[in-house]
């Protein structure tokens, strides 16, 4: 897991998965597991898949890497605890999945909490099952 700042200023966590080393075949299988590791947490919600390539590729100034074949994000909540309400600024999180000819690159903006922080690179590692 690589870590790196997006725009000097996003904290992100990064993992390129080539295809020899997962069972998964295309975006939509990987992010069916990313769902089920959400449902089957005690706190983690479910919120929505965004098909992120389908969107920009139907905008008119709409640019795509023509290495990027596919790309989804799946979002979800860790919250907790509704402490202030400018935690909903840092809320909810998103895991992208982009799919290259050769890998899958799967990346997320850090969580604050660590606990969430920590079962998203859990679960973007064990996308690597082969």
């Amino acid at each position: 897991m690589q870590q790196s700042m997006v725009m000097e200023k996003y904290p992100i966590s990064e993992l390129d998965i080539a295809k020899e080393t997962t069972s998964f075949r295309t975006v939509d299988e990987v992010l069916l597991y990313l769902k089920e590791k959400i449902d089957r947490h005690p706190v983690a919600a479910y919120i929505a898949t965004f098909d992120h390539y389908i969107h920009t590729e139907g905008l008119a100034e709409g640019e795509i890497n023509p290495k990027i074949l596919n790309a989804k994000n799946i979002v979800c909540c860790f919250g907790k605890q509704l402490s202030k309400p400018n935690m909903l600024a840092i809320r909810p999180r998103s895991i992208g999945v982009a799919e290259m000819a050769d890998k899958f690159v799967v990346s997320f903006m850090d969580a604050p909490n660590p606990q969430a922080h920590k079962a998203m690179v859990s679960w973007v590692k064990g996308i690597a099952n082969k």
